[in-house]
């Protein structure tokens, strides 16, 4: 299929400030360490040398060694031949991969998300909720002539900000909306939430309507249209979302992009189970 991008799996999240992040009550260290090492990987793209890794983790180099060697016994680390650097091993992407045949997610929202692109013409991303992370997975450009830059495949830092994230945090309990966003909210645009509390109040209407709207909030001139998918326990696994340039979001348009997504939300959800979809709502919040 053309125009379309895939991530090759679940896509570890970046250690917070270069530093390990703070471990939960009853953590066991050296699984934290050992852990904060694989991010750290991840963050520097895959590969790093033993003196990196040390700073980005701020452990020293004889635990990061250790550390190491251990995950290079595993598979989740390999060394790189001819250079004195590690790299993310091949068992990485075995729990990558079987997280994501655990409910296939890309493969089942592929013509979901064929139907929103055809209909609407516009961007169409797929993101999932993994810990306190959204990770966009797949993203299908527009088809018109004039098309916006919606974002990249990975990790996100605006889940306040962007329709997918704000489509999923509207389910989470408020503690792990903070964990999600240690440093506030951050501003992109003039019109981005910066304030928590209005923050809450607009995912209060994300919940009654089943759809959120990103108003050029994490980037000028972009606006999106999100509504999340549910599993068969209720919970939330992902989202997808549509994204116009401000130019075409007329009322019609953004109804028939509202009314398309959700439709396709509706009906992975009920793929995946979930017991009650939601209907359609075409008023704005």
């Amino acid at each position: 299929m053309t125009d379309t991008a895939i991530a090759p799996g679940p896509i570890a999240a970046p250690v917070t400030n270069g530093s390990i992040k703070s471990p939960h009550r009853g953590s066991i260290q050296s699984v934290d360490r050992a852990l904060s090492l694989l991010e750290a990987l991840a963050e520097a793209g895959g590969e790093a040398s033993l003196t990196d890794l040390s700073r980005r983790t701020r452990l020293n180099v004889s635990t990061c060694h250790h550390l190491l060697s251990t995950l290079v016994n595993w598979g989740y680390v390999g060394k790189v031949p001819g250079r004195r650097s590690y790299a993310l091993g091949a068992r990485v992407l075995y729990l990558g991969h079987a997280c994501l045949r655990q409910v296939d997610l890309p493969q089942r929202a592929q013509p979901h998300m064929d139907r929103i692109n055809q209909v609407t013409g516009e961007s169409v991303h797929l993101a999932i909720l993994q810990g306190d992370n959204i990770v966009t997975l797949v993203k299908r450009e527009a088809r018109h002539a004039v098309r916006v830059d919606s974002g990249m495949i990975g990790r996100s830092d605006a889940p306040h900000a962007t329709a997918t994230g704000k489509a999923m945090i509207a389910w989470l309990p408020e503690d792990q909306i903070r964990r999600m966003l240690p440093e506030g909210l951050r501003r992109f645009t003039d019109n981005t939430i910066t304030d928590f509390g209005v923050l809450i109040e607009e995912l209060r209407h994300v919940r009654r309507n089943g759809v959120a709207l990103d108003r050029e909030e994490f980037q000028p001139g972009v606006i999106c249209v999100g509504s999340a998918i549910r599993d068969h326990a209720g919970a939330v696994v992902g989202a997808i979302s549509a994204s116009a340039p401000s130019m075409r979001a007329t009322d019609e348009h953004l109804a028939l992009m509202r009314q398309e997504v959700i439709a396709a939300t509706n009906a992975l959800s009920a793929e995946l189970g979930e017991p009650g979809s939601l209907k359609p709502v075409l008023t704005t919040n």
